[in-house]
């Protein structure tokens, strides 16, 4: 596998955590916040390049397959949104001011689909939003 591949599959696999630690952030990943994370990957992420993983499928749907696995684990988010923060400083030019927004944009729409944003939702997403701009 070529490197920009490795990366790109990286990339995608690291917004799943983000997406997971965004749903998981008050313990609870409700199947609203499932189904808006899957219709986001489709409408927004599946376009975005032209990555595929070794299966030649669109490695935007890594976004999907770390989350399940990840909501399988059942564990706490905060770890994953840290394993996020470190590939974002690892490798910022994967991350244009495009990318940026939809990430937000993505975060906040899980966070929105079920009940609202609670406080600890609002605060993972303002945590986001503070790395994006430091």
């Amino acid at each position: 596998m070529l490197n920009s591949e490795k990366i790109g599959n990286e990339f995608y696999q690291n917004l799943g955590m983000l997406f997971y630690a965004v749903a998981m952030v008050d313990k609870h990943v409700r199947p609203a916040e499932v189904t808006r994370l899957r219709k986001y990957v489709r409408q927004h992420w599946l376009d975005l390049d032209g990555f595929e993983d070794e299966f030649h499928t669109d490695a935007a749907y890594q976004i999907e397959i770390v989350f399940d696995w990840l909501d399988g684990e059942e564990k706490d988010g905060e770890a994953y949104f840290n394993e996020f923060k470190e590939f974002y400083k690892d490798h910022p030019e994967k991350f244009p001011p495009k990318v940026k927004d939809l990430i937000v944009e993505t975060a906040e729409s899980i966070a929105k689909s079920y009940a609202g944003k609670n406080k600890s939702e609002m605060l993972i997403i303002f945590r986001l939003k503070q790395l994006f701009t430091h």
